[in-house]
Protein backbone atom coordinates (compact mmCIF):
# COMPACT_ATOMS: atom_id res chain seq x y z
CA UNK A 1 0.00 0.00 0.00
CA UNK A 2 2.61 2.15 0.74
CA UNK A 3 4.39 1.57 -2.96
CA UNK A 4 1.30 2.62 -4.66
CA UNK A 5 0.76 5.81 -2.29
CA UNK A 6 4.50 6.44 -3.70
CA UNK A 7 4.29 6.06 -7.00
CA UNK A 8 0.64 7.77 -7.02
CA UNK A 9 2.32 10.99 -5.61
CA UNK A 10 5.32 10.81 -8.10
CA UNK A 11 2.32 10.98 -10.09
CA UNK A 12 0.83 13.72 -8.39
CA UNK A 13 4.38 16.07 -8.30
CA UNK A 14 4.99 15.05 -12.32
CA UNK A 15 1.39 16.42 -13.42
CA UNK A 16 2.66 19.15 -11.78
CA UNK A 17 5.69 19.90 -13.60
CA UNK A 18 3.51 19.54 -16.47
CA UNK A 19 1.33 22.22 -15.90
CA UNK A 20 3.78 24.79 -14.32
CA UNK A 21 5.73 23.63 -17.49
CA UNK A 22 8.70 22.60 -16.10
CA UNK A 23 8.37 19.04 -17.75
CA UNK A 24 6.82 18.02 -20.69
CA UNK A 25 3.77 15.50 -20.93
CA UNK A 26 4.69 11.64 -21.92
CA UNK A 27 1.96 11.94 -23.99
CA UNK A 28 -1.21 13.63 -25.54
CA UNK A 29 -4.68 13.20 -26.43
CA UNK A 30 -4.41 15.79 -29.90
CA UNK A 31 -7.96 15.50 -31.30
CA UNK A 32 -8.44 16.91 -34.69
CA UNK A 33 -11.72 17.50 -36.66
CA UNK A 34 -10.97 14.34 -38.72
CA UNK A 35 -11.51 12.59 -35.44
CA UNK A 36 -13.87 14.36 -33.77
CA UNK A 37 -16.09 13.54 -37.09
CA UNK A 38 -14.97 10.11 -36.95
CA UNK A 39 -16.06 9.48 -33.42
CA UNK A 40 -19.21 10.58 -34.05
CA UNK A 41 -19.71 9.02 -37.47
CA UNK A 42 -18.51 5.59 -35.72
CA UNK A 43 -21.89 6.27 -33.26
CA UNK A 44 -24.26 6.44 -36.18
CA UNK A 45 -25.68 9.73 -34.68
CA UNK A 46 -26.14 13.15 -36.62
CA UNK A 47 -24.67 16.19 -35.26
CA UNK A 48 -27.80 17.36 -33.42
CA UNK A 49 -28.18 13.84 -31.09
CA UNK A 50 -24.16 13.98 -31.01
CA UNK A 51 -23.90 17.29 -29.48
CA UNK A 52 -27.06 16.93 -27.31
CA UNK A 53 -25.95 13.43 -25.67
CA UNK A 54 -22.65 15.24 -24.94
CA UNK A 55 -24.04 18.48 -23.87
CA UNK A 56 -22.69 21.24 -26.12
CA UNK A 57 -24.33 23.36 -29.14
CA UNK A 58 -24.70 21.81 -32.51
CA UNK A 59 -22.43 25.08 -33.46
CA UNK A 60 -19.68 23.84 -31.37
CA UNK A 61 -19.44 20.16 -32.25
CA UNK A 62 -19.83 21.75 -36.23
CA UNK A 63 -16.73 24.04 -35.58
CA UNK A 64 -14.89 20.76 -33.88
CA UNK A 65 -15.72 18.96 -37.06
CA UNK A 66 -14.79 22.10 -39.31
CA UNK A 67 -11.24 22.59 -37.70
CA UNK A 68 -12.31 26.24 -36.79
CA UNK A 69 -11.93 25.18 -32.82
CA UNK A 70 -10.55 22.45 -30.87
CA UNK A 71 -12.39 20.13 -27.67
CA UNK A 72 -10.66 21.03 -24.60
CA UNK A 73 -11.31 19.92 -21.14
CA UNK A 74 -14.03 17.79 -20.39
CA UNK A 75 -15.22 18.07 -23.92
CA UNK A 76 -11.42 16.29 -24.73
CA UNK A 77 -11.74 13.57 -22.36
CA UNK A 78 -15.60 12.84 -22.84
CA UNK A 79 -14.53 12.24 -26.65
CA UNK A 80 -11.67 10.39 -25.88
CA UNK A 81 -13.82 8.41 -23.45
CA UNK A 82 -16.51 7.54 -26.66
CA UNK A 83 -13.50 6.57 -29.20
CA UNK A 84 -12.34 4.09 -26.48
CA UNK A 85 -15.66 2.99 -25.53
CA UNK A 86 -18.81 4.34 -27.41
CA UNK A 87 -21.54 1.55 -26.70
CA UNK A 88 -20.83 1.92 -22.59
CA UNK A 89 -20.24 5.62 -22.46
CA UNK A 90 -23.14 6.76 -24.75
CA UNK A 91 -25.47 4.44 -22.74
CA UNK A 92 -24.60 5.97 -19.43
CA UNK A 93 -24.84 9.27 -21.27
CA UNK A 94 -28.20 8.51 -21.89
CA UNK A 95 -29.60 8.19 -18.63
Amino acid sequence: MNRFFEELMESVHQMDDIVQGKRAPSREFKIDALQVRNIRRATGLSQARFAEMIDVQVATLRNWEQGRREPTGPAKALLRAIRNDPDHVLKALAH
